[in-house]
C-alpha cells in the first residue's frame, strides 16, 4: 500500500451518506459526539430553563394585614383612653371571647395545648418546604415570609380583640368602688385573721387524705359546673364581669408543665381556659376560676385572682369556697410573714391542724419543681409580657393582697 493511500483522502466521485451515519475508515476515531456517530443537531441545543413563576401575596394575607392595622389603631386608642378601653373590652371584645370559647368548647381536648405541641414540627416543616419550593427565587421566598407574617399578625389582632384592651381600662378597685391604698402590717394581720376564720369554717366536714391534702368531691366537669353557677351569681352583682357558660380544659401534659410553675393559662387565640391538673386539689377551683376571669375580660393578674376569689365564695359548694378562702389566705399570709413573723405565726395558729398540714404538704409537693431552667425561662417570659402591658410583671399576682385588704375594709 502506498503512503499517499493512508492519508484518508476521499477519492473523487465517492459519495458519503450522512443519513446512514457511515463514515470512511480512518475517520471513526474522530466521530461526531453522538454515541452512534451522528453529528449534533445545532437546533437541539440545551433548552433554557422555564422561568420561575412569580408568586403574589394571597388576598387572605392582605386581609389579615388590614385587620392587624385596624387592631393597632384600636389598641393605640385604648392606651390613650380608659373609657374607650372599657367600652371596647365590655361590648366588642366580649363577643369575640364568647365566640372563641363556644367554638373550641366543642373539642374534647385543649386546642391551645395542641397548637403549642405542634409549633416546633410546624416550624421545621415550614423551613423545609420553603427551601424546597422557593429556593430558586428570593422574591418568592419574600412572598412566603410575608404570608407567614400575616398569620402571625392574626395573633396580635386576636389579642387586641380579647384581652389587650382590658389591660388599659379601669382598675378593679375602681369598678368595685373600694379604696386601694398602701397596706399596713395591722391591716394585713386583720385581713389574714378574717380569712383564717373563714377557712376554718369551711374545712369542717372536708375529707383529707393520708398525704395531707384535702380531696375535691367532684371531677373537673362538676367543678366547672359549680364555678359557672358561682359566676352567674357574681355577674348579677357586677355587670362588668361577662356571663356565659364555658368549661375548663385539662392539660394533657400537666406533670411536665408543672416544672414551668404555670398552674393554668387562658389561651386567648383559642378562647380556652386551661388547667394544670397535676396540682393539689385545693388549688384547682381557685385556679380554674382565675382562668375563667381572664376568659371574661379581666386581664390583669391580681384582678383575675381577686375575681376568682369572689366567684369561689359565691358557690354553694363548701369545697369551692374553701379553695377560694385558702388560696387568698396564702397570698395575704405570705405578705404578713414578710412584714412580721410573729404576727404571721399568731394568725396561722387559728387554722385547723388539717389545714396547716395541707399547706405543709403543698411545700413538700412543690419542692420537686421549685428550681429548674424551665421555671426560670417561663418566669422571665411571663414577667416581660406582663410588664409590656403596663403591669409590675409577675409581682402583680401578689398585688391581690392590696385588693383583699381594701375589700375587707368595706365588707
Amino acid at each position: 500500500m502506498k503512503a499517499e493511500e493512508t492519508t484518508g483522502t476521499i477519492p473523487e466521485n465517492t459519495a458519503i451518506s450522512y443519513d446512514t451515519g457511515v463514515v470512511p475508515d480512518g475517520a471513526a476515531a474522530s466521530a461526531a459526539p453522538g454515541t452512534d456517530g451522528y453529528l449534533p443537531d445545532p437546533a437541539a441545543a440545551e433548552e433554557p430553563e422555564e422561568p420561575v413563576e412569580k408568586k403574589k401575596l394571597p388576598l387572605a394575607s392582605k386581609i389579615l394585614f388590614g385587620f392587624a392595622a385596624l387592631s393597632g389603631v384600636i389598641y393605640a386608642a385604648a392606651c390613650l383612653s380608659r373609657p374607650f378601653a372599657d367600652f371596647f373590652c365590655r361590648y366588642v371584645a366580649s363577643g369575640v371571647r364568647w365566640a372563641l370559647a363556644k367554638i373550641t368548647e366543642l373539642l374534647p381536648f385543649s386546642l391551645g395545648e395542641a397548637c403549642v405541641l405542634l409549633l416546633l414540627p410546624a416550624f421545621v416543616y415550614t423551613v423545609a418546604f420553603v427551601l424546597k419550593k422557593y429556593s430558586g427565587s428570593w422574591r418568592n421566598v419574600g412572598v412566603f415570609a410575608l404570608t407567614m407574617l400575616s398569620v402571625v399578625s392574626l395573633l396580635f389582632s386576636l389579642f387586641v380583640f380579647t384581652l389587650g384592651t382590658g389591660y388599659r381600662g379601669s382598675t378593679l378597685d375602681e369598678k368595685l368602688e373600694i379604696g386601694r391604698k398602701n397596706v399596713s402590717v395591722e391591716e394585713l394581720k386583720d385581713t389574714a385573721s378574717k380569712l383564717a376564720g373563714l377557712v376554718a369554717a369551711e374545712a369542717d366536714g372536708l375529707y383529707y387524705g393520708s398525704d395531707g391534702f384535702s380531696v375535691m368531691p367532684f371531677g373537673y366537669s362538676g367543678m366547672s359546673d359549680e364555678l359557672m353557677e358561682a359566676y352567674g351569681r357574681l355577674c348579677e352583682k357586677y355587670g362588668f364581669v361577662q356571663n356565659f357558660y364555658s368549661r375548663i380544659k385539662t392539660v394533657m401534659l400537666s406533670e411536665p408543665w408543672t416544672y414551668t410553675h404555670i398552674t393554668g393559662v387562658y389561651t386567648y387565640f383559642t378562647g380556652e381556659s386551661n388547667l394544670n391538673t397535676n396540682m393539689p386539689d385545693y388549688t384547682l377551683p381557685f385556679t380554674a376560676a382565675h382562668e375563667f376571669a381572664h376568659q371574661r375580660g379581666i386581664s390583669r393578674e391580681d384582678e383575675a385572682n381577686f375575681v376568682a376569689y369572689l366567684a369561689c365564695i359565691e358557690s354553694d359548694d363548701p369545697y369551692v369556697r374553701y379553695s377560694g378562702y385558702l388560696n387568698l389566705y396564702e397570698y395575704v399570709a405570705s405578705a404578713l410573714y414578710s412584714a412580721d413573723h410573729d404576727a404571721y405565726f399568731e394568725v396561722s395558729g387559728k387554722l385547723p391542724a388539717e389545714v396547716r398540714a395541707e399547706m405543709s404538704a403543698y411545700n413538700r409537693f412543690f419542692e420537686k419543681y421549685r428550681h429548674n431552667v424551665a421555671a426560670t425561662v417561663s418566669g422571665a417570659v411571663n414577667d416581660t409580657y406582663l410588664k409590656s402591658q403596663g403591669t409590675p410583671g409577675e409581682k402583680s399576682y401578689g398585688m391581690v393582697v392590696d385588693l383583699a385588704v381594701a375589700y375587707y375594709k368595706v365588707h
